[in-house]
């Protein structure tokens, strides 16, 4: 009895770059007898002007269609929840095909529209301040499944194709580098979505082999390091991540960004606030000419944690500028919904019955 010939699934084309997106395209035309522009109008199908299946690709026959059904599947993120705040923040949940669940938030600001991403399925790290990494680590993104967040919204919402996009959602990204990689190039390529590199954000806590190998890409995309502490103690007691990769290891390695570096601050009262640490920040960030964003704890992502009172960031904000450093203190959004990180997938699992897929009961975050 002869072995089975085991099945081959078929390549999933927007888990590629669009270069490879295009070779595999352009291969699969000519093995079918097709002219070269069916694989230009299939390719532009993917990214520049997406369609949720090849049936909605009127441009190609129908057969064609249906073979493409079965050559390139197009797999999609199913919107499992979206809220909208009164000050236009969206956010949504999307269930993955393995049952996991990752968010999005597109954030309107005038003609900009921001869409923060994930590129985990829930976090390791477990920072105090953050609801993702109360509920701990699912699994890493896929290219397809971090550049899809995009990809749905604009299937939703043609004209919400986002001006910025910043890896801000669920998970360390430096974590998920090699789907970072792609997910990066698939956003930036004029194939792609088109988005400018300087519109594009990554944030991290400071993965230092991650922070190489980004450092390594020539285009111009922007690194926000997670700092929410000036000293390594502190920053220990809210980022365990610290252990491994102290503060001053993150810094040497940031240093070597060709970008402009920003500096993320969460403020919590009592804890990253006082005088003293505006003056330790301000010395941090003048080492590397960085821009400080000044965040208010979202409520709704530590219950145990107090944010800094609004006067109080605001006097710490301007001690940072009297001493010569950039500052912006970003405004809450999307306070009347679940906006914190991972709080809206927190929710959405408590009421299906308080538990992840693993067992483990959620805290509200």
């Amino acid at each position: 009895m002869s072995p089975r010939t085991p099945v081959v699934a078929p390549p999933r084309l927007l888990d590629q770059t669009p270069a490879a997106a295009a070779r595999l395209l352009a291969g699969w035309a000519a093995e079918h007898g097709l002219p070269a522009y069916r694989g230009r109008q299939m390719f532009r199908r993917l990214w520049q002007a997406p369609i949720a299946a090849w049936s909605d690709a009127t441009e190609l026959p129908r057969p064609l269609r249906l073979e493409l059904d079965s050559a390139f599947p197009l797999p999609r993120l199913a919107a499992e929840a979206e809220q909208l705040s009164a000050d236009g923040t969206r956010k949504y949940l999307w269930r993955l095909a393995d049952g996991e669940a990752i968010e999005s938030v597109l954030i309107p600001s005038g003609s900009r529209r921001t869409l923060c991403i994930s590129s985990q399925a829930g976090c390791a790290l477990g920072c105090a301040f953050c609801a993702t990494g109360r509920m701990g680590f699912g699994r890493n993104l896929t290219p397809f499944e971090i550049a899809g967040q995009v990809r749905e919204i604009v299937l939703r919402h043609p004209d919400d194709l986002p001006s910025n996009v910043v890896f801000m959602g669920m998970g360390e990204p430096l974590l998920n580098w090699p789907a970072v990689d792609v997910a990066l190039t698939t956003l930036n390529s004029p194939d792609g979505f088109g988005i400018g590199a300087r519109h594009i954000t990554v944030s991290t806590v400071g993965i230092l082999p991650g922070l190489e190998a980004f450092a390594r890409r020539p285009e111009q995309f922007r690194l926000a390091i997670s700092l929410h502490a000036p000293t390594s103690p502190q920053r220990r007691g809210l980022m365990p991540v610290e252990k491994k990769y102290d503060l001053d290891a993150v810094l040497r390695a940031a240093a070597a960004f060709r970008k402009r570096v920003t500096f993320e601050y969460v403020m919590i009262a009592g804890v990253n606030d006082a005088d003293a640490d505006a003056d330790r920040l301000a010395h941090l960030a003048r080492r590397l000419s960085a821009l400080v964003n000044i965040l208010p704890l979202h409520p709704g992502g530590a219950p145990d944690l107090t944010p800094t009172p609004p006067d109080r960031i605001r006097a710490f904000a301007a001690r940072l500028r009297n001493q010569g450093i950039e500052a912006t203190v970003r405004r809450s959004r999307g306070l009347d919904i679940d906006a914190a990180c991972g709080q809206l997938r927190v929710e959405t699992e408590r009421r299906k019955g308080g538990k992840t897929e693993g067992g483990a009961q959620l805290r509200s975050g």
